[in-house]
């Protein structure tokens, strides 16, 4: 079965969108589900949200962090990936619910794409909150535009929207409309406030957990979470999981238990390959 790269496109430095070929993954994916991919045989596992499918093909969008991920961004159409493994985890739980917000921050603008689609061909009523560091990192504008009722962009420095947060826009919104249900999709930091926001406000909020993922089975228990002050895997009971319920600051400070490692990593791979900045 073939797992070959058909398409790569730089979107923005270290932001890159893949199209990899795949029979199964298309005909059984649904909004909010993963897979798993290995450059290699040695290689390390990499969780990436499906953005898009079509017949044959899955689109994922990758953000070099680490030297896995730089590694991918490297490769060139036609390689040839050793595995490509979904689709993983739970869908999101598509129903017209009324007016629904979705906030999607940096990289997490992609994973939330097939959300609000479907929550918009539902019959919703789709406000977006799109955030990011600078304009050139607000990915997918023109699928948001197509698919919201009303689209709000902000960034840090001012230089596309809004100068501000994402929970800024947020706080506006919700003194003006009623928000039915949310999804927010980013760094962990940016949900944990979303969700205290909703817990607040007493409005349901969904977020896709990005937990450090091994085996993508339940087996490991390496993404573990507590939720509602009970261990949850992401990979098998989530990714989404109302962000209400989330020990945000426990789930954080596993995202950092590797670091040290992943440093050096990604330092003696800049050695061995050279400068990455270009990337």
């Amino acid at each position: 079965m073939s797992h070959k790269i058909l398409a790569k496109r730089r979107l923005s430095p270290r932001l890159y969108e893949f199209w990899l070929a795949s029979e199964t993954i298309p005909k059984y994916a649904k909004p909010g589900q993963f897979l798993i991919i290995r450059i290699d045989k040695k290689g390390e596992r990499i969780p990436l949200t499906i953005v898009e499918t079509s017949q044959g093909k899955v689109k994922i969008i990758v953000k070099c962090i680490g030297k896995s991920t730089f590694q991918l961004a490297m490769l060139d159409e036609g390689t040839e990936l050793a595995e490509v493994v979904g689709p993983l985890g739970n869908s999101s739980d598509i129903r017209d619910y009324g007016h629904v917000c979705v906030i999607g921050g940096g990289v997490g603008i992609a994973p939330l794409l097939p959300t609000a689609r479907a929550l918009s061909a539902a019959g919703n009523t789709v406000t977006s909150i799109l955030g990011a560091a600078s304009s050139e990192q607000l990915i997918l504008l023109e699928e948001f535009e197509e698919l919201s009722d009303d689209l709000i962009l902000m960034t840090d420095d001012g230089s596309a929207g809004k100068k501000g947060l994402v929970t800024d826009a947020l706080e506006s919104l919700l003194e003006e409309k009623k928000v039915d249900q949310l999804w927010a999709i980013g760094p962990a930091v940016m949900m944990k406030f979303v969700s205290a926001i909703a817990a607040d406000r007493d409005i349901p909020c969904w977020v896709s957990l990005n937990t450090i993922m091994v085996d993508g089975t339940g087996m490991c228990g390496a993404c573990r979470a507590e939720v509602n002050g009970e261990i949850r895997f992401a990979c098998v009971d989530g990714p989404e999981f109302d962000g209400r319920n989330v020990n945000w600051n426990e789930l954080i400070k596993r995202q950092f238990q590797y670091a040290d490692l992943e440093s050096a990593a990604l330092k003696r791979f800049e050695e061995e390959v050279g400068d990455l900045s270009w990337v």
